[in-house]
């Protein structure tokens, strides 16, 4: 066991990774990590993942946590997806364990963006916006350097704007942009069209296939509007592009990049994230290097 150091904490919807590194710490150096599958009830998951900190740290500095969903009146909500997670109190397990040490809670894109900030793609950028393409839909704003929460620490969760082209185009409860462009939804959808399971990396592969490539097309071009008119809203620097579907930049980045200068007024800059694979657990990283007050 190690003393004098930080933990960070990733709880995603397949597994916990964690992470111990000195206060200074950057990724060019290695850390000590370990991830543990998330089989099990919920809680009995943020159990075993607090019973493996103890192993790695006894008494952390500071503790910074990513987390499925968002953290809302002391519990996680916007996970129904993952079982066992909406309304979970983890703040208060958390408080439970660490008492006085200061722990911060994020969710999962902010955290990634908080990695990018300190250490990749946003460092140095005061108005920039993290979009993060994976099993799903999201992103995270930036405004003075630091991440916008909001007033319910929904910021960014772009996944549930509305498709106008819809009859009904209301939420509801619903992710109308996230089933369109996200990983899950071009799996989904790629899957029905070719008769036979395919995830949404294997659909980027096939091309020639008319089908799929009408597919991606359309969904590239619903993307890239979404993001011209979070530009707009917002007037970024640059945006930062991560997430699982990265593999496929190629193909991605060009298609908005081609919109943007067209779209809006002040173009920001594109490029692609630092991080991708362990950026939420870098940002747990990041979250609690800034709690013990390292610049």
């Amino acid at each position: 066991m190690t003393a004098g150091q930080v933990l960070g904490i990733d709880f995603g919807g397949t597994k916990v990774a964690l992470a111990t590194a000195d206060p200074g710490w950057s990724p060019v150096v290695s850390s000590a990590r370990r991830r543990l599958p998330t089989t099990g009830s919920a809680e009995e998951v943020v159990r075993r993942s607090l019973e493996a900190a103890r192993e790695m740290v006894a008494a952390p500095l500071a503790v910074g946590v990513s987390t499925i969903g968002v953290v809302r009146d002391e519990r996680i909500r916007l996970a129904p997806n993952v079982p066992g997670w909406e309304g979970m109190e983890l703040p208060r397990m958390l408080r439970d364990e660490y008492g006085d040490t200061p722990v911060v809670i994020d969710n999962d894109v902010n955290a990634a963006a908080a990695a990018e900030l300190r250490w990749g793609a946003l460092r140095g950028v005061d108005v920039g916006i993290y979009l993060n393409l994976g099993t799903g839909l999201a992103a995270a704003l930036v405004v003075d350097g630091r991440v916008v929460r909001g007033a319910h620490g929904a910021a960014g969760e772009i996944g549930y704007l509305l498709d106008p082209t819809r009859d009904n185009c209301y939420a509801d409860g619903d992710a109308p942009l996230e089933e369109l462009v996200s990983g899950s939804a071009l799996a989904a959808q790629g899957s029905a069209l070719v008769g036979r399971p395919v995830a949404a990396a294997e659909l980027f592969t096939m091309a020639g296939d008319a089908r799929v490539d009408a597919l991606i097309d359309e969904a590239l071009r619903t993307l890239a509007q979404a993001v011209a008119n979070l530009c707009i809203t917002l007037d970024p620097a640059r945006v930062v592009i991560g997430g699982g579907m990265m593999g496929a930049a190629e193909r991605i980045l060009p298609r908005i990049a081609a919109l943007l200068p067209r779209a809006v007024p002040f173009p920001p800059e594109l490029a692609p994230a630092t991080f991708i694979d362990d950026a939420p657990l870098l940002g747990a990283l990041a979250l609690a290097v800034e709690a013990v007050g390292v610049s």
